[in-house]
Order: C-alpha cells, then structure tokens, then sequence
C-alpha cells in the first residue's frame, strides 16, 4: 500500500514515482545479468573491420570448419547404434513411449510416420579404442572415432527444415538474425588480411538459402565470401590486362573520393562495407588464387580427399573440404561448409537407402581425410570441426521404407579445438526417438563453439532496435556444453 508523502500533493507523489521507475528501467539497461555495467561490444574500425580483435579469455581454437549436412541424416543410420530397434523392426512403437513424446513439445514429430518401427538397414560395427559404434555408411569416419566427440541428445524447436536451420545457423527459428559465422568473424575479426575472415562453400546451398549465412543486422562488413572450389575460387577477381598495371592508382582515387562521400554519412555500414571490399578485393587477387590452386598438393594428399573419385560428386565434396584446410591454415576465421549437390540433401523420406548411400559415399572419404589432415599437419587442436544437420530422423518408417523429420533427439559430432573426444554425451530411448539424458539446445552448442573461440557468448552481442541481440538469445541463456572440453 502506497501513502502520499506528509507534505506534498497526489500529483508530485505520482510524478516522483513514475521518475523512479524511469531510473529502474535505465539501471536495468545499464546493467548486465550478473549485475555489472552492460558492455558495449566489440570495437570494429569501419574501415578495417576484419582486423584481429582480442578474445574474452584464452581461446582453445582459432578457427572453425562448420561441415552441415543439409536435410537431416538418420542418427539410428549412422552413429546412434540402437539393437532394440533393430530387433523390434515392423512392430508399432511402445504406447507408452507414444504418450511420453506427446505430452512434449514435440508432439508433431509422430505425425506422417506409420505406426511401424523401421531397423536399421546397415550393418554396424565397434571402432577405435573407445569401441565407438559406426554404421557401415561411414566406413572412413569409423576410422577416426578415437579423434571425435558425439552428442547424440540435440534438440531443435522446429520439424520443418528452413526454420531448424536458421536456428542451427543464426539461434532463431525466424529468417534475419546474424549467422554463426557472422558473429565470429564480428567478434574476433581474421589473422589472414588478404583473405575474406568467413567463407562459404556449396554448389546448391541449404534449405532455406542465404538466410542461413547472412549476416543479419550486423554490419555488411561480416558477410560471408562465396568461394568456389575449381578455377577461379571468385569470379571477376582480376582485372582486364589493359587496365592492370593502373589498377592500384584508380584504387587509391577510389578510396580518396569515397572517404569524401563517407565523411557526411557516419554510421551507414553498407558504404564501410563497400570501402573495404576494395581493398580486399584487391589484396585477395594472388591470395585468392594461390589458396583456391589444389593442383599445388601432393598427389596423396588429393587422392585422400577423393579428387581422383570414380564418383565426381565424391570429388567436388573433397575439393571443397581440401579448400577448407587451405583457408584455415592461412589464417580464415570460418568456413561454413554445405555438402548439399542437389535440391534434396539427406531428406530421406522414401527409400533411405537410395537416399543415404550415395550421400554418405560422397561425403565420408573427405571429412575424415580432413580430420586427419589437420591432424598430420598440427592444425586440429587450433581447428574446430564440427559435423551437424538442421535435426534427424525417426525410427519409424515413412513411405517406402523411409524416414520423416526428427527435431526431438539427433545427432552431431565435433573434434578439435580443445574437445574432449573418444566419447559420448547425452543420448536418446532405445529407439532413437528423443533425447532422454542431457537434452541440449542450439543455443548451448552456440554458447560452446563461442568458448572454444575465447569468446563469452553473453558479452557478445549487437545492440539494435534498442536491444542487444545475441546469438545465444537473452544473457544467461545459452551454457557451455559441460564436460565437453579436455
């Protein structure tokens, strides 16, 4: 019960009043979670913005290689081994199991599948010293197991690709928010100045397009580079040979008259944008090239990776993961890399098999050449890896032996960067339905993947519309994943 004050009228106890809540609201703007002065985000020069930038604290990695495979692979087909599944194959799912997923947000998961288990049609095995289960899909990947960390409990908030991706990429479900490769390149800037400090690689891209990689409200200036992995890694990098020898002179007139232009536009980023990518563009026209000619390696180093393939998707894949190697050994920050040939990916709705072989047979061979590649040549404990998917897919069969979406309990994988590897977090039932022990969200492998880069995911944020927007969601959202680093 409020009283109004012995000498004072209603009108000035109300005016005080509102002034005090006035100041809560400022004490609250200024404050963080914990209580101390809200940051004010990395400090970019608009001119330089990929210039290196001091981490929160001692980073485990320097750079991050984001292997996503487009449409969701079947964990219970490639890493999430499950006999009980396989022994109850053509019998309807447990009720109670059926009760326990609906009375959950995931819900809609069960919708569109038969009532009808579906084994495994691959024959699975023990690998490495950890003695890892590996489907027979992934003959190579079982090679490495000792090197790699599973997480077989991730969860997505959306069954529907385009939304589940955006959330893996940018930690929204919506299109417009900043990707991961955004925020790195925003926060710590790049080692290479000759190189793009965020890289994207893929012949058709993932669902849902460019809002997957963009960089959302962040400035332009941390927008990825769309690399190609043959010829000329950009197209129209170099200029006609007439004009050649000038070039460095009209850049620097260029330069001169857009610094006039800019004087009285402060705070427009897309022109900061376009300023520095005169620069780079001109810097990168022998780096460029010189990272983008595979032909310069080893012939066993390219036969690894599968450049010499009877199967020319195999190939390209293996081109794009050597490309990776290349860029991050020379200092590129990140590089997001698609594996999607087609407008299809891993979407295995009808014949899983048809789907999955050959997907797995183009992929398999070049990522655990890449793993031990970076292993051979030091990189790996500076290089996060990390092999993902917008979510999974479910035990029960869909169609002509197939598989619908599974937002409810899937499976990654990460090496490198300090990760704690030859083990397993979290799981799902005994089907592979839904993770069961230690769910984890996208904005807890955002809040990991930031830490491994030296970076606090709650002190890393833009402000924007009168708000500071963070990967992770509001501060004290997101948690590192616990026991994941060595």
């Amino acid at each position: 019960m409020f009283l109004l004050p012995a000498n004072g009228s209603r009108r000035q106890f109300l005016g005080g009043l509102g002034a005090g809540f006035g100041a809560l609201a400022l004490q609250a703007l200024t404050t963080g979670a914990a209580g101390s002065p809200a940051g004010t985000g990395p400090k970019t020069d608009p001119l330089n913005p990929n210039a290196p930038r001091p981490p929160h604290f001692k980073p485990r990695a320097k750079s991050v290689i984001f292997l996503y495979m487009v449409g969701g692979p079947s964990q219970m087909d490639t890493f999430d081994y499950k006999p009980v599944l396989q022994k109850m194959h053509g019998k309807p799912l447990p009720e109670s199991l059926r009760k326990a997923v609906g009375a959950t947000r995931f819900a809609n998961v069960l919708h569109g599948s038969k009532d009808e288990l579906m084994a495994s049609p691959y024959k699975w095995t023990q690998h490495g010293a950890s003695g890892m289960w590996v489907s027979e899909l992934m003959p190579k990947t079982a090679e490495i197991v000792d090197e790699l960390c599973f997480i077989h409990s991730m969860q997505a908030d959306s069954n529907n690709h385009a939304p589940a991706s955006y959330q893996m990429h940018t930690g929204d479900i919506r299109v417009g928010k900043a990707s991961l490769g955004s925020w790195v390149t925003y926060g710590l800037g790049t080692v290479n100045q000759d190189l793009p400090g965020y890289v994207v690689l893929f012949d058709a891209g993932p669902l849902g397009g460019a809002g997957n990689y963009s960089n959302g409200f962040l400035p332009a200036a941390f927008q990825p580079t769309r690399l190609r992995d043959r010829g000329t890694p950009v197209l129209d990098l170099l200029p006609p040979e007439p004009f050649a020898a000038g070039q460095r002179d009209t850049l620097d007139l260029v330069h001169k008259l857009n610094l006039r232009h800019r004087a009285s536009r402060s705070g427009f980023t897309e022109l900061d944008a376009r300023i520095a990518s005169y620069e780079l563009a001109f810097r990168m026209q022998s780096s460029a090239l010189d990272v983008g000619d595979l032909e310069k390696e080893p012939v066993h180093i390219r036969e690894s990776y599968g450049l010499q393939h009877s199967d020319k998707r195999t190939q390209a894949f293996g081109r794009k993961c050597l490309l990776a190697r290349r860029l991050v050994e020379r200092g590129v920050r990140f590089v997001q890399l698609y594996d999607m040939p087609d407008k299809d990916g891993w979407d295995a709705h009808d014949k899983l098999t048809n789907n999955h072989t050959p997907r797995a047979r183009w992929t398999d061979q070049p990522v655990a050449s890449l793993v031990k590649d970076l292993k051979q040549r030091g990189l790996l404990d500076e290089t996060l890896v990390i092999w993902a998917s917008e979510f999974g897919r479910m035990p029960l069969m869909q169609g002509n032996e197939g598989r619908n979406h599974n937002a409810a309990g899937f499976t990654l994988w990460m090496t490198g960067g300090g990760i704690k590897t030859a083990q397993r977090i979290g799981s799902t039932d005994e089907f592979g339905l839904m993770a069961t022990e230690r769910p984890i969200h996208f904005r807890d492998l955002h809040a990991t993947i930031l830490s491994a880069l030296g970076l606090n995911n709650d002190d890393l944020f833009f402000e924007t519309n009168g708000r500071q927007e963070r990967l992770t969601g509001v501060a004290g959202s997101g948690k590192v994943i616990e026991g994941i680093f060595a």
